[in-house]
């Protein structure tokens, strides 16, 4: 198995992360996330959207999209549970990861510790005030809860926890977020946790 890999992407780490709790083995190409110039190469055959993280199964099928891919692999888990309210809110969790999230916490990080140019402060500002949006619905919904999903660990907190454990980078202080800091220690005291740099 083959995993199309970026070590500072934090959607890469999600999947690095899984794997390494099932004790999963795969082997890494890692995908340059500033020069895009061979993607097509890379990656056009596999995912339409030239995106890694993208992983090729054993038996060669493709499977794009961070996200996804945690679906497949926590299939017959408790990782993704079985109960459809419970696998509804499992993903619940991940399309808001994706859409209220993601965009928010990643990107900043990104121009600030990655890009070769950083936008206006105003753009690094507006998006920084999604973000905390997005961090103070995780501290409601924690504020009495243990884990995302029915007191669980699933893959919606891998998937959360991605990003929020390094949005110091992008320039988020999470002082006042004390429900998320006991969360991110939670996740990270999971068997089997890596960190991001491994």
């Amino acid at each position: 198995m083959l995993l199309y890999d970026s070590a500072v992407s934090g959607n890469c780490y999600k999947v690095r992360l899984l794997l390494s709790q099932l004790g999963i083995d795969y082997e890494r190409a890692e995908v340059d996330v500033i020069d895009r110039s061979n993607r097509l190469s890379m990656l056009g055959a596999l995912n339409p959207a030239l995106r890694q993280p993208t992983i090729v199964l054993d038996d060669g099928e493709p499977l794009g999209e961070s996200n996804a891919i945690l679906c497949y692999f926590a299939e017959g888990t408790p990782l993704l549970p079985a109960a459809r309210l419970a696998r509804a809110r499992t993903l619940q969790w991940l399309f808001f990861e994706q859409y209220s999230h993601e965009p928010y916490i990643a990107v900043p990080r990104f121009w600030l510790k990655f890009a070769n140019e950083r936008p206006l402060e105003d753009e690094i500002e507006a998006r920084r005030r999604l973000g905390y949006t997005a961090l103070e619905a995780m501290e409601r919904h924690l504020h009495e809860r243990q884990y995302l999903v029915e007191e669980n660990y699933t893959i919606a907190d891998i998937a959360l926890y991605a990003y929020t454990h390094v949005a110091d980078e992008a320039g988020f202080d999470l002082s006042s977020f004390t429900a998320v800091r006991e969360w991110l220690a939670r996740v990270a005291a999971q068997p089997g946790h890596v960190p991001i740099t491994a």
